[in-house]
Protein backbone atom coordinates (compact mmCIF):
# COMPACT_ATOMS: atom_id res chain seq x y z
CA UNK A 1 0.00 0.00 0.00
CA UNK A 2 1.57 3.49 -1.03
CA UNK A 3 2.62 6.01 1.77
CA UNK A 4 2.02 9.11 2.23
CA UNK A 5 4.18 12.42 3.77
CA UNK A 6 1.72 14.93 5.04
CA UNK A 7 2.22 18.60 6.45
CA UNK A 8 -0.96 20.15 8.08
CA UNK A 9 -1.91 22.70 10.27
CA UNK A 10 -4.73 22.69 13.20
CA UNK A 11 -6.76 25.15 14.11
CA UNK A 12 -4.20 26.58 16.29
CA UNK A 13 -2.17 27.49 13.67
CA UNK A 14 0.37 23.95 15.15
CA UNK A 15 1.97 22.21 12.36
CA UNK A 16 1.55 18.53 12.06
CA UNK A 17 3.78 16.29 9.77
CA UNK A 18 4.01 12.31 9.20
CA UNK A 19 3.00 9.47 7.11
CA UNK A 20 0.20 7.28 6.51
CA UNK A 21 -0.23 4.02 4.46
CA UNK A 22 -3.44 4.58 2.33
CA UNK A 23 -5.18 3.62 -1.55
CA UNK A 24 -4.78 6.75 -2.37
CA UNK A 25 -4.10 10.32 -1.92
CA UNK A 26 -7.98 10.95 -2.17
CA UNK A 27 -8.37 9.10 1.28
CA UNK A 28 -5.36 10.79 2.79
CA UNK A 29 -7.22 14.37 2.41
CA UNK A 30 -10.38 12.70 3.39
CA UNK A 31 -8.87 11.36 6.81
CA UNK A 32 -6.97 14.67 7.24
CA UNK A 33 -9.62 16.81 7.08
CA UNK A 34 -11.77 14.65 9.14
CA UNK A 35 -9.28 15.37 11.48
CA UNK A 36 -9.72 18.77 11.10
CA UNK A 37 -6.69 19.53 9.95
CA UNK A 38 -5.81 22.00 7.28
CA UNK A 39 -3.69 20.56 4.78
CA UNK A 40 -0.41 21.96 3.58
CA UNK A 41 0.96 19.26 1.21
CA UNK A 42 0.45 15.26 0.98
CA UNK A 43 2.97 13.41 -1.29
CA UNK A 44 3.74 10.23 -2.23
CA UNK A 45 6.98 8.42 -0.75
CA UNK A 46 8.26 5.10 -0.91
CA UNK A 47 5.70 2.36 -0.35
CA UNK A 48 5.84 0.26 2.55
CA UNK A 49 7.31 -2.63 1.37
CA UNK A 50 10.62 -0.41 0.51
CA UNK A 51 10.82 1.74 3.20
CA UNK A 52 13.92 1.76 5.76
CA UNK A 53 12.83 -0.58 9.02
CA UNK A 54 14.10 -0.29 12.48
CA UNK A 55 14.13 -2.83 15.51
CA UNK A 56 13.56 -6.29 15.03
CA UNK A 57 11.23 -8.66 13.75
CA UNK A 58 7.07 -7.57 14.16
CA UNK A 59 5.35 -6.36 17.03
CA UNK A 60 3.05 -9.17 18.34
CA UNK A 61 -0.56 -8.79 19.11
CA UNK A 62 0.01 -10.02 22.40
CA UNK A 63 2.77 -7.34 22.88
CA UNK A 64 0.41 -4.48 22.23
CA UNK A 65 -2.41 -5.64 24.66
CA UNK A 66 0.22 -5.71 27.81
CA UNK A 67 0.87 -2.18 26.60
CA UNK A 68 -2.49 -1.10 26.20
CA UNK A 69 -3.44 -2.78 29.61
CA UNK A 70 0.00 -1.11 31.43
CA UNK A 71 -0.67 2.47 29.74
CA UNK A 72 -4.44 2.48 30.84
CA UNK A 73 -3.79 1.69 34.37
CA UNK A 74 -1.06 4.41 34.37
CA UNK A 75 -3.00 7.21 32.91
CA UNK A 76 -5.69 6.10 35.38
CA UNK A 77 -3.08 6.45 38.37
CA UNK A 78 -2.14 9.82 37.03
CA UNK A 79 1.11 9.14 35.92
CA UNK A 80 1.38 11.25 33.38
CA UNK A 81 2.16 10.19 29.92
CA UNK A 82 5.89 10.73 29.18
CA UNK A 83 6.89 8.74 32.21
CA UNK A 84 4.15 6.09 31.39
CA UNK A 85 5.72 5.82 28.01
CA UNK A 86 9.66 6.11 29.46
CA UNK A 87 8.41 3.23 31.71
CA UNK A 88 6.53 0.99 29.55
CA UNK A 89 9.92 1.33 26.60
CA UNK A 90 12.10 0.23 29.49
CA UNK A 91 9.86 -2.67 30.21
CA UNK A 92 8.22 -4.38 26.90
CA UNK A 93 10.24 -7.29 26.09
CA UNK A 94 9.78 -6.53 22.05
CA UNK A 95 12.36 -4.81 20.61
CA UNK A 96 10.67 -3.06 17.91
CA UNK A 97 7.87 -1.95 20.87
CA UNK A 98 10.88 -0.80 22.71
CA UNK A 99 12.07 2.12 19.82
CA UNK A 100 8.86 3.04 18.54
CA UNK A 101 7.55 3.84 21.83
CA UNK A 102 11.45 6.27 22.53
CA UNK A 103 10.29 7.96 19.47
CA UNK A 104 6.52 8.29 19.94
CA UNK A 105 7.71 9.84 23.80
CA UNK A 106 9.94 11.91 21.61
CA UNK A 107 7.09 13.09 19.60
CA UNK A 108 5.14 13.77 22.77
CA UNK A 109 8.00 16.09 24.20
CA UNK A 110 7.92 18.56 21.26
CA UNK A 111 4.18 18.84 21.58
CA UNK A 112 2.31 16.10 19.78
CA UNK A 113 -0.65 14.67 21.24
CA UNK A 114 -0.05 10.56 21.90
CA UNK A 115 -2.95 9.93 18.72
CA UNK A 116 -0.91 12.15 16.48
CA UNK A 117 2.62 10.32 17.73
CA UNK A 118 0.75 6.76 17.22
CA UNK A 119 0.11 8.10 13.59
CA UNK A 120 3.81 8.39 13.13
CA UNK A 121 4.00 4.44 13.18
CA UNK A 122 1.17 3.27 10.88
CA UNK A 123 2.74 -0.74 11.28
CA UNK A 124 2.51 -0.89 14.86
CA UNK A 125 -0.58 1.43 15.46
CA UNK A 126 -3.41 1.08 13.23
CA UNK A 127 -5.97 3.61 12.23
CA UNK A 128 -8.42 2.10 14.63
CA UNK A 129 -5.76 2.35 17.27
CA UNK A 130 -5.31 6.16 16.47
CA UNK A 131 -9.31 6.64 16.19
CA UNK A 132 -10.11 5.32 19.37
CA UNK A 133 -6.67 7.67 21.13
CA UNK A 134 -8.02 10.81 19.65
CA UNK A 135 -11.30 10.03 20.50
CA UNK A 136 -10.39 9.12 23.99
CA UNK A 137 -7.98 12.60 24.28
CA UNK A 138 -10.94 14.46 23.63
CA UNK A 139 -13.15 13.29 25.60
CA UNK A 140 -10.55 12.84 28.71
CA UNK A 141 -11.78 9.01 28.64
CA UNK A 142 -7.93 8.37 27.64
CA UNK A 143 -7.72 6.06 30.42
CA UNK A 144 -10.78 4.04 29.83
CA UNK A 145 -10.63 3.83 25.89
CA UNK A 146 -7.08 2.30 26.48
CA UNK A 147 -8.69 -0.28 28.65
CA UNK A 148 -11.44 -1.13 26.29
CA UNK A 149 -8.61 -1.32 22.67
CA UNK A 150 -6.75 -3.39 25.00
CA UNK A 151 -9.99 -5.79 25.60
CA UNK A 152 -10.31 -5.33 22.12
CA UNK A 153 -7.10 -6.74 21.00
CA UNK A 154 -7.54 -9.45 23.06
CA UNK A 155 -10.25 -11.07 21.80
CA UNK A 156 -8.78 -10.34 18.42
CA UNK A 157 -5.93 -12.18 19.58
CA UNK A 158 -8.05 -14.97 20.58
CA UNK A 159 -9.85 -15.24 17.57
CA UNK A 160 -6.81 -15.21 15.54
CA UNK A 161 -5.59 -18.24 17.71
CA UNK A 162 -8.73 -20.30 16.50
CA UNK A 163 -8.41 -19.31 12.89
CA UNK A 164 -4.61 -20.69 12.59
CA UNK A 165 -5.93 -23.95 14.88
CA UNK A 166 -8.60 -24.47 11.97
CA UNK A 167 -5.86 -23.52 9.16
CA UNK A 168 -2.24 -24.68 10.31
CA UNK A 169 -3.31 -28.30 11.31
CA UNK A 170 -3.87 -29.63 7.75
CA UNK A 171 -1.42 -27.71 6.24
CA UNK A 172 1.17 -29.24 7.80
CA UNK A 173 -0.21 -32.82 7.23
CA UNK A 174 -1.12 -32.13 3.80
CA UNK A 175 2.67 -31.01 3.06
CA UNK A 176 4.13 -33.96 5.15
CA UNK A 177 1.71 -36.34 2.84
CA UNK A 178 3.08 -34.48 -0.30
CA UNK A 179 6.93 -34.86 1.34
CA UNK A 180 6.33 -38.55 1.72
CA UNK A 181 4.79 -39.08 -1.48
CA UNK A 182 8.15 -37.16 -3.37
CA UNK A 183 10.28 -39.46 -1.48
CA UNK A 184 8.98 -42.49 -2.64
CA UNK A 185 8.64 -41.33 -6.32
CA UNK A 186 12.43 -40.23 -6.36
CA UNK A 187 14.24 -42.19 -3.59
CA UNK A 188 12.07 -45.44 -2.91
CA UNK A 189 10.60 -46.36 -6.07
CA UNK A 190 13.52 -46.27 -8.37
CA UNK A 191 15.61 -48.73 -5.73
CA UNK A 192 12.41 -51.24 -6.36
CA UNK A 193 12.88 -50.59 -10.71
CA UNK A 194 16.45 -52.10 -10.12
CA UNK A 195 15.57 -54.70 -8.62
CA UNK A 196 12.56 -55.74 -10.91
CA UNK A 197 14.84 -55.36 -14.03
CA UNK A 198 16.42 -57.78 -12.99
CA UNK A 199 13.86 -60.65 -13.23
CA UNK A 200 13.31 -60.58 -17.32
CA UNK A 201 9.96 -60.38 -17.41
CA UNK A 202 6.38 -58.31 -18.05
CA UNK A 203 5.77 -56.01 -14.78
CA UNK A 204 1.96 -55.40 -14.31
CA UNK A 205 0.64 -52.61 -15.79
CA UNK A 206 -0.24 -50.81 -12.20
CA UNK A 207 3.66 -51.27 -11.61
CA UNK A 208 5.08 -49.86 -15.33
CA UNK A 209 2.59 -46.78 -14.81
CA UNK A 210 3.53 -46.12 -11.09
CA UNK A 211 8.11 -46.05 -12.38
CA UNK A 212 6.98 -44.22 -15.22
CA UNK A 213 5.66 -41.44 -13.22
CA UNK A 214 8.80 -41.78 -10.50
CA UNK A 215 10.84 -41.52 -14.08
CA UNK A 216 9.25 -38.60 -15.34
CA UNK A 217 9.14 -36.88 -11.94
CA UNK A 218 12.82 -37.72 -11.46
CA UNK A 219 14.11 -36.48 -14.78
CA UNK A 220 11.94 -32.91 -14.73
CA UNK A 221 12.15 -32.41 -10.75
CA UNK A 222 14.09 -29.11 -11.16
CA UNK A 223 11.69 -28.05 -13.75
CA UNK A 224 8.71 -28.87 -12.18
CA UNK A 225 10.06 -27.57 -9.04
CA UNK A 226 10.63 -24.20 -10.87
CA UNK A 227 7.62 -23.96 -12.71
CA UNK A 228 5.62 -24.64 -9.10
CA UNK A 229 7.60 -21.35 -7.69
CA UNK A 230 7.05 -19.25 -10.64
CA UNK A 231 3.36 -20.12 -10.53
CA UNK A 232 3.18 -19.52 -6.72
CA UNK A 233 5.18 -15.98 -7.17
CA UNK A 234 2.84 -15.26 -10.00
CA UNK A 235 -0.33 -16.02 -8.03
CA UNK A 236 0.88 -14.10 -5.15
CA UNK A 237 1.79 -10.72 -7.33
CA UNK A 238 -1.59 -11.11 -8.84
CA UNK A 239 -3.15 -11.10 -5.46
CA UNK A 240 -1.74 -7.92 -4.09
CA UNK A 241 -3.11 -6.51 -7.37
CA UNK A 242 -6.86 -4.94 -5.75
CA UNK A 243 -8.59 -6.98 -8.98
CA UNK A 244 -6.85 -9.91 -7.75
CA UNK A 245 -7.43 -9.44 -4.22
CA UNK A 246 -11.21 -9.34 -5.06
CA UNK A 247 -11.10 -12.28 -6.76
CA UNK A 248 -9.15 -14.32 -4.57
CA UNK A 249 -11.27 -13.09 -1.33
CA UNK A 250 -14.58 -14.38 -3.33
CA UNK A 251 -13.24 -17.52 -4.14
CA UNK A 252 -12.39 -18.24 -0.88
CA UNK A 253 -16.15 -17.23 0.65
CA UNK A 254 -17.41 -19.71 -2.24
CA UNK A 255 -15.07 -22.91 -1.05
CA UNK A 256 -17.09 -26.04 0.82
CA UNK A 257 -16.73 -25.94 4.27
CA UNK A 258 -14.23 -23.16 5.01
CA UNK A 259 -16.36 -20.63 2.57
CA UNK A 260 -18.56 -20.33 5.65
CA UNK A 261 -15.76 -20.18 8.28
CA UNK A 262 -14.57 -17.39 6.72
CA UNK A 263 -17.60 -15.67 6.64
CA UNK A 264 -18.40 -16.03 10.40
CA UNK A 265 -14.69 -14.81 10.91
CA UNK A 266 -14.73 -11.61 8.80
CA UNK A 267 -18.43 -11.00 10.35
CA UNK A 268 -17.36 -11.23 13.58
CA UNK A 269 -14.22 -8.66 13.01
CA UNK A 270 -17.11 -6.83 11.72
CA UNK A 271 -19.02 -6.38 14.35
CA UNK A 272 -16.76 -6.39 17.10
CA UNK A 273 -14.24 -3.55 15.57
CA UNK A 274 -17.58 -1.82 14.87
CA UNK A 275 -19.02 -1.70 18.41
CA UNK A 276 -15.67 -1.09 19.80
CA UNK A 277 -15.24 2.40 17.62
CA UNK A 278 -18.90 3.14 18.22
CA UNK A 279 -18.84 2.71 22.31
CA UNK A 280 -15.65 4.96 22.09
CA UNK A 281 -17.78 7.80 20.82
CA UNK A 282 -16.23 7.58 17.05
CA UNK A 283 -18.27 9.66 14.89
CA UNK A 284 -19.99 6.53 12.71
CA UNK A 285 -18.16 7.71 8.92
CA UNK A 286 -14.87 7.44 10.77
CA UNK A 287 -16.20 3.71 11.98
CA UNK A 288 -17.47 2.52 9.18
CA UNK A 289 -14.03 4.17 7.00
CA UNK A 290 -11.83 1.92 10.00
CA UNK A 291 -13.71 -1.23 9.95
CA UNK A 292 -13.50 -1.78 5.98
CA UNK A 293 -9.85 -2.22 6.67
CA UNK A 294 -9.96 -4.16 9.71
CA UNK A 295 -12.43 -6.99 8.24
CA UNK A 296 -9.79 -9.44 6.29
CA UNK A 297 -11.38 -9.54 3.57
CA UNK A 298 -12.31 -7.02 0.57
CA UNK A 299 -15.38 -8.24 -0.47
CA UNK A 300 -16.38 -7.32 3.07
CA UNK A 301 -14.46 -4.13 2.27
CA UNK A 302 -16.63 -3.25 -0.64
CA UNK A 303 -19.59 -3.83 0.89
CA UNK A 304 -18.39 -1.65 3.98
CA UNK A 305 -17.57 1.64 1.83
CA UNK A 306 -20.55 0.83 0.06
CA UNK A 307 -22.63 1.02 3.03
CA UNK A 308 -20.53 4.55 4.60
CA UNK A 309 -21.22 6.44 1.09
CA UNK A 310 -25.19 5.52 1.77
CA UNK A 311 -24.58 6.74 5.35
CA UNK A 312 -23.09 9.63 3.99
CA UNK A 313 -26.31 10.39 2.09
CA UNK A 314 -28.24 10.02 5.19
CA UNK A 315 -29.33 5.78 4.99
CA UNK A 316 -28.92 3.50 8.03
CA UNK A 317 -26.57 1.20 8.36
CA UNK A 318 -28.71 -1.70 7.72
CA UNK A 319 -30.30 -0.87 4.23
CA UNK A 320 -27.05 -0.94 2.31
CA UNK A 321 -25.93 -3.47 4.36
CA UNK A 322 -28.73 -5.89 3.31
CA UNK A 323 -28.71 -4.24 -0.34
CA UNK A 324 -24.81 -6.10 -0.30
CA UNK A 325 -25.92 -9.49 -0.16
CA UNK A 326 -22.87 -10.15 1.73
CA UNK A 327 -23.49 -10.07 5.37
CA UNK A 328 -26.45 -12.85 6.99
CA UNK A 329 -29.59 -11.91 7.64
CA UNK A 330 -29.63 -11.84 10.84
CA UNK A 331 -26.70 -9.53 11.39
CA UNK A 332 -28.30 -6.94 9.34
CA UNK A 333 -32.25 -7.32 10.98
CA UNK A 334 -30.39 -7.14 14.36
CA UNK A 335 -28.04 -3.77 13.42
CA UNK A 336 -31.54 -2.50 12.06
CA UNK A 337 -33.09 -2.89 15.68
CA UNK A 338 -29.91 -1.79 17.15
CA UNK A 339 -30.94 1.50 15.23
CA UNK A 340 -33.92 1.81 15.95
CA UNK A 341 -33.62 1.53 19.97
CA UNK A 342 -30.47 3.51 19.85
CA UNK A 343 -28.68 0.41 21.02
CA UNK A 344 -26.19 -0.31 18.42
CA UNK A 345 -23.15 -0.98 20.00
CA UNK A 346 -24.77 -3.66 22.66
CA UNK A 347 -26.40 -5.42 19.36
CA UNK A 348 -22.89 -5.00 17.21
CA UNK A 349 -21.46 -6.72 20.55
CA UNK A 350 -24.10 -9.74 21.01
CA UNK A 351 -23.38 -10.39 17.18
CA UNK A 352 -19.74 -10.55 17.92
CA UNK A 353 -19.87 -12.72 21.19
CA UNK A 354 -22.17 -14.93 18.44
CA UNK A 355 -19.74 -15.31 15.58
CA UNK A 356 -17.17 -15.86 17.85
CA UNK A 357 -19.07 -18.61 19.58
CA UNK A 358 -19.86 -20.01 16.23
CA UNK A 359 -16.12 -19.61 14.49
CA UNK A 360 -15.36 -21.62 17.63
CA UNK A 361 -17.37 -24.05 17.16
CA UNK A 362 -16.95 -23.92 13.19
CA UNK A 363 -13.21 -24.85 14.12
CA UNK A 364 -13.82 -27.69 16.27
CA UNK A 365 -16.04 -29.19 13.72
CA UNK A 366 -13.25 -28.61 11.00
CA UNK A 367 -10.76 -30.24 12.81
CA UNK A 368 -12.38 -33.53 13.69
CA UNK A 369 -13.31 -33.85 10.11
CA UNK A 370 -10.01 -33.01 8.19
CA UNK A 371 -8.34 -35.21 10.45
CA UNK A 372 -10.04 -38.85 9.19
CA UNK A 373 -10.03 -36.76 5.64
CA UNK A 374 -6.12 -36.30 5.55
CA UNK A 375 -5.67 -39.74 7.22
CA UNK A 376 -7.96 -41.58 4.44
CA UNK A 377 -5.85 -39.13 1.76
CA UNK A 378 -2.60 -40.19 3.18
CA UNK A 379 -3.71 -43.78 3.17
CA UNK A 380 -5.12 -44.31 -0.61
CA UNK A 381 -1.47 -42.31 -1.72
CA UNK A 382 0.45 -44.61 -0.04
CA UNK A 383 -1.30 -47.76 -0.20
CA UNK A 384 -1.89 -47.95 -4.10
CA UNK A 385 2.21 -46.69 -4.57
CA UNK A 386 2.69 -49.79 -1.78
CA UNK A 387 0.26 -52.08 -4.16
CA UNK A 388 1.96 -51.34 -7.45
CA UNK A 389 5.45 -52.31 -6.05
CA UNK A 390 4.63 -55.27 -4.20
CA UNK A 391 2.49 -56.38 -6.80
CA UNK A 392 5.37 -58.46 -8.51
CA UNK A 393 6.57 -59.76 -5.69
CA UNK A 394 3.28 -61.53 -5.39
CA UNK A 395 3.55 -62.90 -8.65
CA UNK A 396 7.79 -63.86 -8.28
CA UNK A 397 7.02 -67.13 -8.71
CA UNK A 398 5.43 -67.23 -11.70
CA UNK A 399 7.91 -64.32 -13.52
CA UNK A 400 10.83 -66.59 -12.02
CA UNK A 401 9.11 -69.11 -13.69
CA UNK A 402 8.89 -67.94 -17.16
Amino acid sequence: MPVYKYVAKDQSGKTHKGTVESEDRAAVLDKLRTDNLIIISVDETAPASKRMRFGRGNVKIDDLVVFFRQLATMVDAGIPILGALDILAQQTESEKLKETLVRVKDDVETGFSLSNAFAKHPRIFSNLYISMIKTGETSGMLDEILDRLALYLEKTSALQKKIKAALVYPAVVTVMALGITVLLLVKVIPVFKNIFSGFGAALPTPTLLLIGISDLFRKYFPAILSLTAAGIFILRKYINTKKGRLQFDRFLLRLPVFGILFTKISVSKFARTLSTLVKSGVPILSCLEVVAKTCGNSVFEMAIDEVRMSVREGESIATPLEKSKVFPPMVVKMISVGEQTGELEKMLSKIADFYDAQVDAAVSGLTSMIEPLIIAFLGVVIGTIVICMFLPIFKISSIINM
